[in-house]
Parts: structure tokens; C-alpha cells; sequence
């Protein structure tokens, strides 16, 4: 199952541990008035057409990434990746760099990276402490939605929509629990020594996400040769279907600049890798 919409230039959206696109599509509005959006859900999901191999671990969700360029006939494309979503697209520019046009990391877990010591408590049995977890959800973002959403009435809208997606979309905790166990204890700064392509570090306000911590994300601006590290105001670790608009708006004019760059560029020396 692969999601399109929009026109222009393809930009892949890799959705978070929550494995489903639906959970984006906010984002993936907001972002089709700019690109051709191309989103999928996570391997391994059961409306997913692609297996998740266990044996391949993380790059099992690279290989869909490239599988699903080469269904669309693309060589290359803008990849961006919310949450652990990130982790992919990050693992898969360095895998695949002339195949990525830009990379944008958006709230994207530390690249050294461990489990709290209760979360490594819930992913050891999510069917029993899964629940716990959700339940913790709505006073974690609590403030994060307050901040995003200062009209009560708008908050309340933003939760009914969210509730109408678990109902159609509904999360799998074991699977979940899976990719938390598959990014704990990694270290990516390897993989970002090999990023060639333009990259944009996005993430909420310092003091607004409660899940990833915006520092930790921020590193990957310190890690990867000439990223731009931007930030989300008035939102956390949700500033891409929070507030997609703004969201968008920063990945549409990152992209503008950067082909500004290689048009100024392309004076002196013919550019092999266009972003469109």
C-alpha cells in the first residue's frame, strides 16, 4: 500500500513507531501543496504490502524505502522521516546518498539512543504495560497541546481526530514495542559521517516535547556536514500534524534554498544531482 498525493517534486514521508501513515496525514496535507508526497505504512503492518525481515533489523525498513522509489520510478527524492521514522531516513541516506535529494529528520530520537528504564519494562511485555503507556500519552503532550492549540475548542477537535484514527487505523503494541527494542542501544553517528545530501534537523520547542527530547535531536545538526537545525514554535515532539502548515512551509523553503544553491552553483560546474 503506497500513498500519493500532490504534484512536484517527490518527497518520501517515513511515518513514526506508530508504523500506520494515517497517524501524518496532517502532514501529508500540508506538505501535498508543495511536493508529490509518497507515504506508506511501516513494514510489517498488516495493510503494509512489504514483510518485516528480522534478520535485516532496521534496514529491513530501508529496503522498503528503496522498494517503494523503485515502484514510483525514482531515482532519487527528498526523504523525510518523522520520529523513528527519522532513524530510517537517516540510515537510508547513508546507504543509498545519490538516491536522496535532501533529508529532513523531524523530532527524530538521539543518535546514541536507550530506552527509559520503565519503557524497557513495557516493550518486554507491551500487551500488558502497552495500555500504561498509552495512558501516559495525554499528560505528556498535555502541555505541548496547549501550546499549539491555545483555543480549548480546537484541542478538543484536534483529540476527536486523533481518536477517529485509532478507530481506522489501530496501533499494534507488540510492533511498536519492536521498534523501540530495534533503536535501543544504537548509534547512528556513523551513518551521519556518511550523509551527502542537504539536511534539515526539525524539532519542537525545548520545553514542549516531553517524548523525544529536542536537544537530542538537535545533535544531528552537529553531526551531519552543513545541516540546518529549525525550530517548531508553540510545539513539541508533534509539530508535524500539530501544526502542518508551519511544518511544511519550513520543508518547502529549505528545499527552495537549497536549489537556489545548486542553481548558483551549477555557474561554475554542471550539477549531477538536481533535487527535483
Amino acid at each position: 500500500m503506497i500513498v500519493e498525493q500532490g504534484h512536484g517534486t517527490p518527497l518520501v514521508l517515513i511515518p513514526g513507531i506508530q508504523g500506520r501513515w494515517e497517524y501524518m496525514r496532517p502532514a501529508v496535507d500540508a506538505l501535498s501543496d508543495y511536493f508529490r508526497v509518497i507515504t506508506f505504512p511501516l513494514c510489517g503492518e498488516r495493510v503494509s504490502a512489504h514483510a518485516f525481515d528480522a534478520s535485516r533489523g532496521l534496514d529491513s525498513y530501508v529496503d522498503q524505502v528503496s522498494s517503494v522509489l523503485v515502484e514510483k520510478r525514482l531515482p532519487r527524492a527528498i526523504v523525510c522521516g518523522v520520529s523513528f521514522g527519522g532513524v530510517v531516513a537517516l540510515r537510508f541516506a547513508a546507504a543509498h546518498p545519490t538516491r536522496v535529494a535532501a533529508l529532513v529528520l523531524a523530532s527524530t530520537p538521539a543518535p546514541v539512543w536507550r530506552l527509559r528504564p520503565r519503557h524497557e519494562i513495557y516493550v518486554r511485555a507491551p500487551w500488558l504495560f502497552g495500555p500504561v503507556f498509552l495512558a501516559e500519552s495525554p499528560w505528556r503532550l498535555r502541555a505541548e497541546l496547549a501550546a499549539a492549540f491555545p483555543d480549548p475548542g480546537e484541542r478538543r477537535r484536534f483529540r476527536r481526530t486523533v481518536l477517529r484514527t485509532l478507530v481506522g487505523a489501530p496501533l499494534s503494541l507488540s510492533r511498536m514495542a519492536k521498534r523501540a527494542r530495534l533503536m535501543n542501544g544504537m548509534d547512528l553517528r556513523a551513518d551521519c559521517a556518511r550523509i551527502a545530501a542537504p539536511t534539515l534537523v526539525v524539532t519542537g520547542e525545548r520545553s514542549l516535547d516531553h517524548v523525544v527530547p529536542a536537544d537530542d535531536s538537535a545533535n544531528y545538526a552537529r553531526l551531519i556536514s552543513n545541516a540546518r537545525a529549525v525550530v517548531v514554535e508553540r510545539t513539541g515532539h508533534l509539530g508535524s500534524i500539530t501544526r502542518p502548515d508551519a511544518f511544511a512551509a519550513i520543508v518547502h523553503d529549505f528545499v527552495d534554498e537549497c536549489d537556489d544553491a545548486r542553481q548558483q552553483g551549477s555557474d561554475s560546474q554542471p550539477d549531477r544531482h538536481p533535487v527535483a
